[in-house]
């Protein structure tokens, strides 16, 4: 019998039309580093499941923070147009961060969508601050901070 678990969560991925100005987003405000970066690959297993036109290019990053090593990537497909994903949205990463008011502005600063903070209220009964921010390919970032106990 096997000692590993049945699954592992590896890392989230977003498909992005411009890897350089997502990581404005990512490495600049939400602090994000590049563990690697990898261009073009025609073979690469991402085109069929992603269902990536042959015409397009792609570049590749993983992403890690300090305590989570290759824990988000996010795939650049060039040379095609991104059609928009149709809402409701289906899906988001979400971060915990210690400084929500830090990230809020950069993104602001960098002209993305910041929601209107809502109050986060878990299930075990914690209080926090909770809000949305859409990057430049209107994939979802939801950012919380747990301030303490609930009442």
């Amino acid at each position: 019998m096997s000692d590993k678990p049945p699954a592992r969560f590896q890392r989230g991925n977003f498909v992005v039309a411009d890897l350089d100005r997502a990581l404005t987003f990512y490495e600049g405000v939400l602090g994000f580093e590049v563990e690697y970066r990898l261009g073009d690959n025609p073979d690469s297993y991402s085109r069929p499941v992603f269902a990536i036109p042959t015409e397009a290019t792609l570049g590749f990053v993983t992403l890690s923070l300090p305590n989570q090593q290759r824990v988000m990537a996010l795939t650049e497909i060039k040379g095609i147009v991104l059609e928009p994903v149709p809402h409701p949205r289906r899906n988001a990463i979400v971060l915990e961060t210690q400084d929500p008011d830090a990230v809020m502005a950069g993104a602001r600063d960098l002209g993305l969508t910041v929601y209107e903070e809502e109050v986060l209220k878990t299930g075990d009964g914690r209080v926090g601050r909770e809000i949305g921010i859409v990057d430049f390919d209107d994939n979802l970032v939801v950012i919380y901070k747990i301030l303490g106990a609930g009442e």
